[in-house]
């Protein structure tokens, strides 16, 4: 069975009874505990599922979920910075950038905050909101920022319906997309079958899209697959990917970038 597809299962367990133990859901799926408390916490990031002791339950309404993504982009925090400094040489004044929702693009928006005259579309909150937040006072507003409607993740992305349509009509020069996990076979993946489908809009408005993934995302799967790596135009990376690895995200992809962690501190 395919993580996208146990995970599927998983939440479908958790949902249908409101609260699951690990060693129910274990005995449920056929696998080992651990492969559910792994599973439970790629689930819990998202919103999916809130992790209690010996288990999960499904999140009650009024719940407030975690929206801290200053604390997620610490996490691998150099390689995401590198990431996003190699990632904004792609970027010239007056272009129209697409962003979706994550930490690595996030860290990329703050460095496209020097760039001017630039559209920025995004279907993200934060990424929306560093650009409404100058560094200075005096710091002119420079760039334009359209922003999708749509219902509201945990994650702060907007997606469903509405967002897909307002982007069905827009042309970016280039798009940059977070991911949940990269894999040859499930291709790029998230854990929001929703924010999928919206990923995909935004995709499809980019004359180029470029994919920003630290190490830690090569061999994860998400929920639902996004897109195939062979519909990219670029991957960046950083340093910390095993070469083996790089050679055979290489051969799945258009182009690969492997942003060294020093660029962080240039």
């Amino acid at each position: 069975m395919l993580a996208a597809e146990r995970r599927s299962r998983l939440l479908a367990e958790v949902r249908r009874h409101g609260a699951a133990a690990v060693p129910d859901l274990a005995a449920a799926l056929g696998v080992s505990e651990m492969t559910i408390r792994r599973d439970l916490d790629v689930l819990a990031a998202d919103g999916h599922v809130d992790k209690v002791r010996g288990g999960a339950r499904h999140p009650r309404p009024g719940d407030a979920p975690a929206r801290d993504l200053t604390a997620q982009s610490r996490r691998n925090g150099a390689e995401k910075a590198a990431i996003a400094r190699h990632a904004a040489s792609l970027v010239e004044p007056g272009m129209a950038v697409g962003l979706s929702g994550g930490s690595t693009t996030w860290a990329l928006a703050r460095e496209l905050r020097g760039i001017a005259d630039l559209t920025i579309v995004t279907n993200s909150l934060p990424v929306a909101d560093v650009f409404a937040r100058p560094d200075r006072a005096d710091e002119p507003y420079t760039q334009t920022v359209v922003l999708t409607g749509g219902v509201r993740t945990p994650a702060d992305a907007l997606v469903g319906p509405v967002a897909v349509a307002s982007l069905e009509h827009l042309h970016c020069d280039v798009v940059f997309l977070g991911v949940r996990g990269m894999e040859p076979t499930a291709g790029l993946t998230t854990s929001n079958l929703l924010e999928a489908e919206t990923n995909r809009a935004l995709v499809a408005a980019g004359g180029r899209a470029v994919v920003l993934a630290d190490h830690s995302k090569w061999g994860a799967v998400g929920l639902t697959t996004i897109v195939d790596l062979n519909e990219v135009d670029l991957v960046v990376t950083d340093a910390g990917i095993a070469d083996d690895d790089a050679e055979v995200l290489r051969s799945h992809v258009a182009e690969l970038w492997v942003a060294p962690l020093a660029f962080a501190d240039e």
